[in-house]
């Protein structure tokens, strides 16, 4: 049940490009190419097994997290909040 002048279904919509933006930039941040048998940070064997599991791999699992503990999400609000408006 939507409010306002939204049509009904329209909050499921969000939710959908949320997720669907969610996916996409997940997809982004993928390795994709030729991977390196030694980590371009550190410069620490790659493990095989990391190869093979993640093709295109650059950096070791300890480098990896520390980037991934960086990703800043810098999503859409859909909401439409009065906060958001008055920005």
């Amino acid at each position: 049940m939507a409010s306002g002048w939204a049509r009904d279904g329209a909050i499921l919509d969000q939710i959908d490009d949320t997720i669907a933006d969610g996916v996409l930039s997940a997809r982004a941040r993928m390795p994709a190419g030729e991977g390196t048998t030694h980590c371009v940070e550190c410069d620490d064997e790659i493990p095989a097994a990391r190869r093979k599991a993640l093709p295109g791999a650059t950096t070791c699992v300890r480098c990896q997290t520390g980037r991934d503990s960086r990703v800043v999400s810098t999503g859409i609000n859909r909401r439409g909040s009065k906060d958001s408006q008055l920005r």
